[in-house]
């Protein structure tokens, strides 16, 4: 049985994000922030049309759709952490990723630039 995401606590991903942006976040920062921001795209976009593959750390099937059980799904995202962390909190536009060959998307839903960005910023109270 695959294991749920679950959301981080909001200062461990906060932590996470400004090591990320120093150039200095750990593979447990990575394994949080990808896990993390995997979760919030699935609350999001509840489904499993499509299949979002960040390995080593996740993948997480998300968008409502047509499901898939077996084999290849349909539409599939793929690409490494650094890349999944930076668009999924706004730091690396879509369009960029696919561009320069850093996220592989294919099929008919896996544009997901319209669920992006996923993370806000802590706001000072």
């Amino acid at each position: 049985m695959p294991v749920r995401l679950r959301r981080a606590p909001e200062p461990a991903v906060d932590a996470a994000l400004t090591r990320f942006d120093a150039g200095a976040a750990t593979a447990d920062d990575s394994r949080l922030l990808v896990r993390h921001l995997l979760a919030v795209l699935t609350e999001r976009a509840p489904g499993a049309s499509v299949e979002v593959r960040v390995p080593p750390y996740a993948v997480a099937q998300c968008v409502s759709g047509a499901r898939h059980t077996r084999g290849t799904p349909p539409a599939v995202v793929e690409t490494d952490a650094h890349t999944w962390i930076a668009l999924a909190s706004g730091r690396l536009p879509w369009a960029d990723a696919v561009g320069n060959g850093r996220l592989r998307a294919s099929g008919e839903r896996s544009d997901l630039s319209d669920l992006l960005p996923l993370h806000e910023p802590a706001r000072d109270q």
